[in-house]
């Protein structure tokens, strides 16, 4: 944290602009020592500054400068940024003659790492940060946004609050029994608190679970025996021919995957090999990936062709996914049908046709409704957005859960409050009150290089 880091920030390529960043105690002097046009220990923060970067007398680029002082900058520390014509060649050197005077190349996110340690912003505003990089939809722009504001620390905090004062009320009342002005704290008060915390994390953690496709998306796993019609709905779906369409059995050995919208959600689509039994040793494998991936995904479409009694493979493969979310597509509906149907009854069935653009539509609109993503649109974006955030949740959930249940069973106060304890330290781990280094490195690891 003492040292001066540097790294290019914009996306590497040829381009008009790209920006050189640096943050760190010596920023402004190492960008003066290679900088001619003003005095850049001298200037007001938060301006900028034309001139050239030299090196040894020869002019690299034109630039503008950006000097930002500290704390006022994103990560408290002083910062500067180096607007350079972009291209591969200039934005490198630039970067090269930075480090050669001083500074260090950036680690993975340690801009923001920097920005969390100097206490600028908390663990999930970090985390919303990268979710805003990587945002592909408008929910997913909202949601990281919301975060990045820190409504949701804020909330998690509400909670903290709430839980510090029960604690803090609690050790008044076993330190100084003797005072009469103080709030008796009795089990059937404690257990009044108790249940209004469980109540508000649990419809958090509910409504964090069913939005989180905002952000992962929905993953479709598309099987069925050969040549029942799996990479003709898999192109119908994505509007174009992704995957190879033929009348022989196995054109399909490997997974064929694509990318869609729906109401904004994304709809991850993979396209398996036909699943059958096969002597081809490249066959046979991508039927054993199929296999695998039943278990892996959030929805199965199960592909049956409509003008075919079912086959011994069709049973299995209904067999092997009656019990996981998903929908029997009954392909080539404009052909005479010849499947039994007392054998899908009790499956969720949609008729489809892949020879008209409009014939994967009830498909979608069956998608939609499993999911409710009707209902996801919403203007409160409040939620946990991880699988590190909700865990956390849940240990606290469990640990409020435990407290309870001692409270029911007229446990000592100084035990129960051992129980709300651990769950004000889980929630405070949420936004990163309390975190350890291997955490906060795995978590930045992630990042660019610039950010």
């Amino acid at each position: 944290m003492n040292d001066t880091i540097a790294a290019i920030s914009t996306a590497l390529g040829v381009g008009a602009i790209s920006i050189v960043r640096m943050s760190g105690k010596n920023a402004i002097s190492i960008a003066n020592k290679v900088f001619t046009g003003c005095d850049l220990t001298k200037v007001k923060s938060h301006t900028i500054h034309y001139g050239k970067i030299i090196d040894k007398n020869q002019v690299i680029d034109e630039v503008l400068i950006s000097i930002m002082l500290s704390p006022k900058t994103y990560t408290k520390e002083d910062i500067v940024e180096i607007n350079c014509h972009g291209g591969i060649s200039t934005t490198n050197k630039v970067l090269e003659i930075l480090l050669l005077n001083g500074a260090r190349l950036a680690e993975r996110g340690e801009f923001t790492k920097r920005a969390f340690l100097n206490g600028r912003i908390d663990l999930t505003q970090s985390e919303a940060v990268m979710d805003l990089i990587e945002s592909k939809t408008n929910k997913e722009r909202d949601l990281a946004i919301n975060n990045i504001e820190g409504k949701l620390s804020k909330l998690i905090e509400e909670y903290r609050n709430d839980l510090r004062d029960l604690i803090s009320n609690i050790e008044v009342n076993i330190d100084y029994p003797e005072y009469q002005d103080i709030e008796v704290m009795t089990i059937s008060k404690i257990k009044k608190i108790l249940m209004g915390q469980i109540k508000q994390l649990q419809k958090l953690i509910e409504e964090s679970e069913n939005k989180e496709i905002i952000k992962t998306g929905i993953k479709t796993v598309i099987i069925g025996r050969p040549n029942v019609g799996k990479s003709s709905v898999l192109n119908s779906f994505l509007e174009y021919d992704k995957a190879i369409v033929t009348s022989i059995e196995g054109t399909t050995r490997d997974i064929v995957e694509g990318n869609i919208y729906l109401d904004g959600i994304p709809l991850n689509i993979i396209d398996t090999a036909g699943i059958r039994k096969t002597n081809d040793i490249v066959e046979k494998i991508g039927v054993e990936k199929s296999l695998s991936l039943i278990e892996e995904a959030d929805l199965i479409l199960v592909i049956l062709n409509n003008n075919e009694k079912l086959t011994k493979a069709d049973i299995e493969i209904l067999e092997k996914t009656k019990n996981k979310t998903s929908i029997v597509v009954i392909n080539k509906n404009d052909l005479s049908s010849q499947i039994e149907q007392e054998k899908i009854k009790d499956r969720v069935v949609v008729s489809t046709n892949t020879t008209s653009l409009k014939g994967i539509d009830s498909l979608k609109e069956k998608i939609k409704e499993m999911f409710n993503l009707d209902k996801i649109e919403t203007k409160d974006y409040t939620y946990l957005t991880n699988s590190r955030q909700i865990s956390l949740a849940k240990l606290a959930l469990k640990s409020l859960e435990k407290a309870k249940l001692s409270a029911n069973n007229n446990t000592p106060i100084d035990m129960i409050e051992i129980d709300i304890k651990e769950a004000f330290d889980y929630l405070g781990q949420i936004i990163g009150i309390d975190y350890s280094d291997e955490i906060i490195d795995n978590l930045f690891k992630n990042f660019c290089v610039g950010k």
